[in-house]
């Protein structure tokens, strides 16, 4: 899964954080969460906690999106074979599949074959009737991939406003409003398209607190934001988004254009919404590796947030008093997090969150001169930021040169840095999206 593992494994705490890494990933593979959520015995199918007696239904029909969504319709056509009558899905990861159609987008930024591939998946949501039932392929990455600009937003307008929502530090509650009063899937509308028809979505959860709303943008979920929540984003973070985006925003808040519609709307009076797998899946499975090399194991949380290059700081200082006194955790241990960090971009580099965890860290470990922690950052989807790398693992070896750091942190272009430091962590497409997961090392 690792490119060139074994070079960046070149200590056995590097190997254990890399092995981490890979039982995190594998874990929330829709292999295998698809497999435990979703079964069907005779003509009774089982999605999470509910059923559906597909003898009710004239079709079966999978629609979705995101990084993993291609994999989840593998996984159901494993389960429901010739059952599935068609589908589409829009994903930057595809793969075979024998009877849902792959359409290929780009993330993080929308792009023109995203476009043209949700509009075939919002043709194909048109078509559904009440005897229909829509298998919902909905995972991180949804938002970019499923880009359905609307009214007289242009993609050009939602490439540019996106763009300048990622660089601004917002969080993805923050980005996934003004998204979703710029679209016509996203914030519940995917479920108006298909309404009457029944739908089970299956989600793979790159949010922290699985906010439903937020996942992809929430295209089958109910919506508590606003056309006035989406502008106080744009004023908060003082992006200069196009006419276009402002124009339909205000005109939003005016009451000129229909809000997302909210949980009492006839839309979602046959939707059940399945979360099959989360940051917590990928912390668990990590755990388990770590605890089968011998290692005592401590999960700080699944819903670290903030700043990437601060929060480096806090899990350097927790693994250097376990190192010190024993606590929380006593050494050998892993320690482990999940969540989503951001980075506010004030340069003009290369790099992503999880790059900017590593490197930070490394320049902690550098300064205490500690030879006996090490630290492995990734986004499980295998795309830190903009970038070809899943993130970045650093030990005191890495930093030999404190200014040189410091200056990729503050130009933004901590990849390079990285790269010509062995510290690079690349794992190409995983097939899931979990957020983040950082491993710390504790000898």
């Amino acid at each position: 899964m690792i490119e060139d593992r074994d070079r960046l494994a070149s200590t056995e705490a590097r190997d254990v954080a890399l092995e981490c890494i890979e039982a995190g990933i594998e874990a929330g593979h829709p292999r295998t969460v698809v497999r435990d959520a979703v079964t069907l015995d005779g003509d009774t199918l089982r999605v999470g906690d509910a059923t559906y007696d597909l003898r009710e239904y004239e079709e079966i029909v999978v629609l979705g999106g995101g990084n993993a969504a291609a994999h989840v319709a593998v996984a159901l056509e494993t389960v429901l074979g010739d059952r599935i009558d068609r589908g589409i899905v829009v994903t930057d990861d595809p793969v075979e599949t024998e009877r849902v159609t792959v359409r290929e987008g780009d993330h993080p930024v929308p792009s023109e074959r995203g476009v043209e591939g949700t509009r075939a998946l919002l043709e194909a949501a048109e078509t559904a009737t009440e005897d229909t039932l829509v298998l919902a392929a909905i995972t991180g990455g949804g938002s970019a991939l499923m880009a359905a600009p609307a009214g007289d937003v242009s993609l050009a307008d939602l490439q540019s406003t996106t763009d300048a929502l990622l660089a601004s530090g917002a969080d993805i509650h923050e980005i996934n409003a003004v998204r979703k009063h710029l679209s016509a899937l996203k914030g519940g509308r995917l479920a108006r398209r298909v309404a009457p028809a029944t739908v089970a979505s299956l989600i793979l959860s790159d949010v922290v607190g699985n906010d439903l709303s937020v996942i992809a943008s929430g295209p089958v979920a109910p919506d508590e934001s606003t056309f006035d929540d989406a502008l106080a984003v744009l004023e908060r973070y003082e992006i200069d988004a196009p006419d276009a985006v402002v124009d339909r925003l205000e005109r939003g808040a005016a009451g000129e254009i229909a809000e997302t519609p909210e949980a009492d709307d006839p839309a979602f009076e046959s939707v059940s919404n399945h979360v099959v797998a989360d940051g917590m899946t990928v912390l668990e499975a990590a755990r388990g590796a770590a605890a089968g090399r011998g290692y005592e194991t401590l999960v700080l949380s699944s819903r670290v947030r903030g700043e990437a290059r601060d929060a480096a700081t806090t899990h350097v200082a927790i693994a250097e008093e376990s190192r010190a006194t024993g606590t929380p955790v006593e050494p050998p241990a892993v320690i482990l997090s999940g969540g989503e960090t951001t980075v506010t971009v004030r340069g003009d580099g290369t790099g992503g969150p999880n790059q900017e965890f590593a490197t930070s860290a490394a320049l902690e470990l550098g300064s205490g001169q500690d030879v006996g922690i090490t630290v492995a950052a990734v986004d499980t989807d295998g795309i830190d930021g903009a970038t070809d790398a899943a993130g970045g693992v650093a030990d005191w070896t890495t930093v030999e040169d404190a200014d040189a750091a410091r200056a990729a942190l503050a130009d933004n272009d901590v990849y390079p840095y990285l790269e010509s430091r062995d510290g690079l962590v690349v794992t190409g497409p995983t097939g899931t999206n979990l957020n983040d997961l950082r491993v710390l090392v504790v000898r």
